[in-house]
């Protein structure tokens, strides 16, 4: 009974901690203008993406060899590609594209590497040397080049992309995971439940991941920014999005040959890709600042 009664006591001052700690959190993160602004950047990019069908004037792939080149006008906002693609039509659509590899990247990364992390911390000993051990090798690598070595390997094509990204992005989850989890696991909450006889898995699921997991939503809000950059920097270079896909990396590639007499085809796809990086940058940094406990309102 008094084991009973424990964890009952640790599970609801655990609660009551969790809830006032995400009350502060969002009131530290509302006035933060820089985050709001950020938050709002990365909606109306969802927003787009979403309803893009419904938005884009044109088809994103249809030529008109009468108007390639052609500068932004009322009929054309961004003016028009080399084969007369509205390159307005192409950036919206492209939004999809840019978003869902950022977040199916990044969820790659996270379910591997938040798993690997907390065994990692959670277990210790030789587990613990041998996965860090690994993510030391792949660490040693620089991100780009080690995705353009995974993509060279798996061949071009954006869901290559996706898991070149989720591989590379891998180490800081599991590095991030595993520092969390080793500061979760000796809590009195956790012991208790340990003496009830709650098995690792239960423990685990139920109790250190979900208290360890505020510090991964930042690093996969700012890591999402990354994986647009490192996507649109593969298909630059021809190893992701193929002709005639609205990818921003391969318009920018494009266009970098019109660049004397259209230099409107580079520069909005460079546009785009700054705009949607920014928004997800500012929003990781107000979310940091929202958790620093440090912070005061």
């Amino acid at each position: 009974m008094d084991l009973a009664l424990q964890q009952d006591e640790s599970k609801a001052e655990q609660t009551y901690a969790s809830r006032s700690q995400w009350k502060l959190m969002l009131g530290r993160f509302k006035k933060n203008k820089r985050a709001l602004f950020g938050f709002w950047m990365v909606i109306l990019c969802l927003v787009v993406a979403v309803l893009a069908k419904w938005i884009a004037p044109y088809d994103p792939i249809e030529q008109n060899m009468e108007i390639m080149l052609e500068g932004p006008s009322w009929s054309h906002p961004f003016g028009t590609d080399e084969f007369g693609r509205d390159i307005f039509s192409r950036i919206i659509h492209g939004t999809q594209i840019s978003l869902m590899t950022g977040f199916v990247g990044v969820l790659i990364a996270v379910v591997i590497g938040v798993a690997l992390g907390t065994i990692s911390g959670y277990f210790g000993g030789l587990a613990d040397s041998l996965i860090m051990r690994i993510m030391d090798i792949f660490m040693a690598f620089p991100s780009f080049l080690l995705a353009l070595a995974i993509v060279s390997v798996l061949g071009p094509g954006m869901v290559n992309v996706m898991i070149a990204i989720g591989i590379f992005s891998v180490p800081t989850f599991a590095r991030l995971s595993r520092s969390s989890v080793i500061a979760i696991k000796d809590k009195e909450y956790i012991e208790a439940v340990k003496a009830m006889g709650g098995s690792h898995f239960h423990i685990i699921i139920k109790h250190v991941i979900p208290n360890s997991i505020a510090p991964i939503i930042v690093l996969s809000t700012m890591r999402i920014a990354t994986a647009i950059i490192t996507a649109a920097g593969l298909s630059f270079l021809g190893m992701g999005a193929q002709p005639p896909t609205p990818e921003w990396g391969a318009m920018l590639s494009t266009g970098r040959e019109y660049l004397r007499v259209a230099p409107h085809v580079s520069t909005m796809p460079g546009l785009a890709i700054m705009f949607l990086v920014l928004g997800f940058n500012m929003l990781g940094d107000g979310l940091r600042d929202a958790l620093d406990p440090k912070m005061k309102l």
